[in-house]
């Protein structure tokens, strides 16, 4: 299966949908006061650019966000990829594509909040070997044993 991630907006009825599955998807995996999402409307506001990852029916099958902060930090949100591609690589080319619009923003760091628990391990396994690595609290998020955090250093200096 082919597969081509490009940015999008999220307004739009299929990747509505697909956050939807995220959100439902998430619910039992950890208390909802440790889940911080975006709607699809924050996702669509200036600091956020959202990646879409469509088969080659055209049909979205996985998500991805990259939220702009002051500092030359990134924060990857919203990663999905429904269950009927997972194993096919789809998380990765998403990851990829937002590590390679991070450093074209001049995002020196890339940073993520993702839940702990067994429903967490798939997501763990793909931010490891796309070389991130567990780190402290970020940003203004709460530590609690709900929550891993992981960083991904791409440049010494922001970009001029």
């Amino acid at each position: 299966m082919a597969i081509s991630v490009a940015v999008e907006t999220p307004l739009q009825d299929d990747v509505r949908a697909l956050v939807a599955e995220l959100n439902e998807h998430l619910l039992p995996l950890s208390p909802i006061e440790f889940q911080f999402k975006m709607t699809v409307e924050q996702m669509a506001g200036d600091d956020t650019t959202v990646l879409v990852a469509r088969d080659d029916s055209g049909a979205a099958v996985g998500c991805g966000a990259l939220k702009e902060h002051a500092d030359g930090i990134g924060e990857v949100k919203r990663m999905f990829t429904r269950p009927t591609v997972r194993g096919q690589r789809v998380g990765s080319a998403l990851l990829d594509a937002i590590t390679v619009l991070a450093k074209q923003k001049g995002v020196t760091r890339l940073v993520l909040e993702t839940g702990v628990g067994p429903g967490f391990d798939p997501a763990w396994r793909l931010y490891e070997r796309s070389g991130f690595t567990r780190c402290g609290v970020v940003l203004d998020y709460p530590d609690s044993e709900h929550s891993a955090f992981y960083e991904k250093r791409l440049a010494q200096t922001p970009a001029q």
